[in-house]
Parts: structure tokens; sequence; C-alpha cells
């Protein structure tokens, strides 16, 4: 899969080879795959945060019903 790497400043299609844009001569972007598995991992995570706060909250907090 040979995708065009889309330079964030000027929107110029570069070879996927590139590491700086062709036109503006700016930075690329890493690639899609790795941000997309980047992003996946930190939803994980969370997702363990926050269901590790919710078991410790239901044992920590009081259970009186009046």
């Amino acid at each position: 899969m040979n995708a065009v790497r889309v330079c964030l400043y000027c929107q110029h299609a570069n070879p996927p080879t590139q590491t700086a844009c062709e036109r503006c001569a700016m930075p690329l972007p890493a690639s899609t795959a790795y941000l997309e598995a980047r992003r996946l991992k930190r939803f994980q995570w969370f997702c363990l945060g926050l269901a590790v706060f919710c078991i410790v909250m239901f044992f920590w907090l009081p259970r009186d019903f009046y």
C-alpha cells in the first residue's frame, strides 16, 4: 500500500518515500499506521485506568443509604 503523504502546511501530495514536502520543505507527518496504533494504545490505557478507578471507588465510597 503506497499511499501519498499529504503535507499538513500546504496540502501538497508527496510520494511515500519523501521525508520533507517537495513544495514547502516542511517535515511530513509520521505514517498514519503508526499514529493509529499509538492512538489505540492510549485509548486502551485510558479504558483500563477508568475501569480501575471505578472499581476502587466502588469499594472506597460509603454505602449507607438513609
